[in-house]
């Protein structure tokens, strides 16, 4: 069967999908939406309309993420009337009632109503309205929330493969080149651009080659890969076909880390369905080209994201990094050429090949092209998975995008980049998203954590945690990353529990300058990107902590004492139920007091309390 024909083939399959009479569930089942409970709803929904007798009359299907991790579990309800309605927060205790109401009466339920797909309403908006929705560009989330993941069909007819083809119609050189013209940077990290690397491997002369797919998401907080990989599988594997096209490897493998077992099994679905469909193995298509693909299951070694260490791991050795050059460009792999991308770059890839680069750079930046996934997480009040243009502005993300601060609290900062991102302050507000932007003012884009952070954050703390992280996935191999994270560490430490001296303020700054030039490997280098930036933007809390035995945010247990003012406390009970220690006590409706003998400054007191009676000195 030709390509055009197995496309056809998929239409016929998606307009049975989307049928509008046909009554449909979906129900987001991604990790974020299983960790809520979707497969408890589920299992309600199998129920109920096995009660209703509506089995057989209606498709439940599970789909991936669409990015509103905060609404979870998210379903989508399609009546006989074809309104697709889309429901948040959904416990099994309320699918008796929306079936009853969708699917029995024809009617939206109003109370758990989010958005409507593809229609209007006066009481529920589009879902293309939703604030959360209107500033991004879906590119690599094209299909996620959308498809299902398992079903080969959905993603042909959504232009699967098209890229594929495509690429194959234009030879390895043109691709290179349609790369380069899309100004697509690699989203791993460092931002080299993705055409100019492959064409280092596609130059290099060997008998073999390799191309990875780095799926080796280790970041606190980062949650966008294992999203694609269980939301659209084959948008990256299809991507990494074309980069092995590209640079002339027949080999492909995925590095996964094994944390991901969801992520892992829709990949080695997609894997066999791409076989079967004759996408994988020997004269793909005609086209004289064999590729095939593998998945290498990691250990959850941080430094393993780093290209150098993942190849070791692949060859069973200890994942510890290299010195460069060789580049993998030249000797990666077994020794043989090497291309690795990480999981949106490929995704973008496909995305690309099939709409053309002039599409893909008309987002973005003169510099930085295109789009970028962030997981939104911290103190937000939308907390998910979001795909904004290159250049848009923190605010528009933070304000727009994430709701504002969680509860309505000042914004403080936002770190970017993962754990060896840096701390932005709220006075760069405005700054805008991209790579050179970001450097700018001290931090990375990273793969796309971005973690925001509220007055009652302590900075010195949250340097202290990043360094906690960072220092315990040192690989040891270098001195400079493995002995300055640990003295980093135990600087930061003695900082927070009152223990710290001014001097020591220059002594961080040395290390971590040592570290950024001195590291062998990205790890290391970037390690004190936390230190650096909030010694830069709050020193003066750093000085309070050592000078005055105190902290401004009200965190560091050591330095903190928690008081109830009677004046303002109406004895609602909130802080003695959230106490996990039973220190907190208090007839109803009479102020409470706190038990300084128990206490242990968790400040779950303060956090609970609506009233800011909770002092905290």
């Amino acid at each position: 069967m030709s390509f055009a024909a197995r496309q056809q083939q998929a239409q016929i399959v998606w307009q049975r999908f989307e049928q509008p009479d046909r009554p449909r569930i979906l129900i987001g089942s991604a990790t974020c939406g299983r960790a809520a409970g979707s497969l408890e709803v589920m299992a309600a929904f199998a129920a109920e309309l096995a009660k209703q007798g509506l089995t057989e009359s209606v498709d439940v299907v599970e789909v991936g993420c669409l990015g509103m991790c905060y609404a979870e579990v998210l379903v989508e309800i399609r009546g006989r009337d074809g309104k697709r309605v889309l429901y948040q927060s959904v416990e099994p205790r309320h699918v008796e009632a929306l079936v009853d109401a969708q699917l029995v009466r024809g009617e939206v339920f109003a109370p758990l109503a989010l958005a409507v797909m593809n229609d209007t309403d006066e009481t529920v908006p589009a879902f293309t309205d939703l604030p959360m929705i209107q500033p991004q560009v879906r590119i690599v989330l094209r299909n996620c929330g959308i498809i299902d993941p398992t079903n080969i069909d959905h993603y042909l007819a959504q232009g699967g493969y098209s890229g594929m083809a495509r690429a194959f119609s234009l030879g390895p050189e043109q691709v290179i080149e349609e790369m380069k013209a899309s100004g697509l940077r690699g989203r791993g990290g460092a931002g080299f651009p993705t055409g100019v690397k492959w064409g280092f491997a596609r130059s290099s002369v060997a008998d073999q080659k390799y191309v990875i797919c780095n799926a080796d998401e280790g970041d606190p907080g980062a949650f966008m890969d294992r999203s694609v990989l269980e939301g659209d599988p084959h948008a990256v594997l299809e991507g990494l076909l074309i980069a092995g096209y590209a640079i002339g490897a027949t080999v492909g493998y995925v590095y996964c880390r094994a944390e991901y077992p969801l992520a892992i099994e829709r990949l080695q679905d997609a894997i066999a369905q791409m076989r079967e469909q004759g996408f994988l193995g020997a004269n793909i298509l005609g086209s004289g080209f064999d590729f095939d693909i593998k998945i290498k299951k990691g250990a959850g070694a941080f430094v393993c994201g780093e290209e150098t260490s993942l190849m070791q791991s692949i060859e069973g050795k200890r994942g510890m990094p290299l010195s460069k050059p060789p580049f993998p460009a030249v000797s990666g792999l077994f020794g043989k050429p090497t291309n690795i991308n990480n999981v949106e770059t490929l995704a973008a890839v496909s995305a690309i090949m099939e709409k053309g680069a002039a599409w893909y750079a008309g987002f973005g930046t003169e510099k930085s092209r295109g789009t970028k996934t962030f997981a939104l997480a911290g103190k937000i009040t939308r907390t998910g998975l979001i795909e904004v243009p290159m250049g848009i502005r923190l605010r528009t993300i933070i304000d727009e995008v994430g709701g504002g601060v969680l509860g309505g609290k000042p914004f403080k900062a936002v770190q970017t980049g993962g754990p060896s991102g840096g701390c932005i302050p709220a006075q760069f507000i405005d700054l805008e998203v991209d790579y050179e932007h970001l450097a700018s003012v001290g931090s990375i884009m990273g793969s796309g954590g971005m973690i925001v952070i509220d007055a009652e954050s302590c900075m010195v703390d949250m340097a202290r945690y990043f360094l906690t992280f960072t220092e315990n996935e040192s690989c040891g191999k270098c001195v400079p990353c493995r002995m300055g994270t640990q003295h980093l560490l135990r600087i930061l430490t003695g900082i927070t529990q009152g223990k710290g001296t001014l001097d020591q303020l220059d002594t961080l700054r040395k290390i971590g300058d040592t570290m950024k030039s001195a590291s062998l490997c990205g790890l290391g280098q970037t390690a004190a990107n936390p230190v650096l930036t909030t010694l830069q933007y709050f020193e003066e809390e750093y000085r309070a902590h050592i000078e005055d035995h105190k902290c401004p945010a009200g965190a560091c247990r050591a330095l903190i004492r928690f008081d109830i003012d009677p004046a303002r406390c109406t004895g609602c009970g909130a802080c003695l139920r959230a106490c996990p220690v039973a220190a907190i006590s208090g007839e109803k409706k009479q102020p409470h007091a706190i038990d300084q003998q128990l206490c242990i400054q968790c400040g779950s007191c303060r956090q609970a309390c609506k009233f800011e009676a909770v002092l905290v000195d």
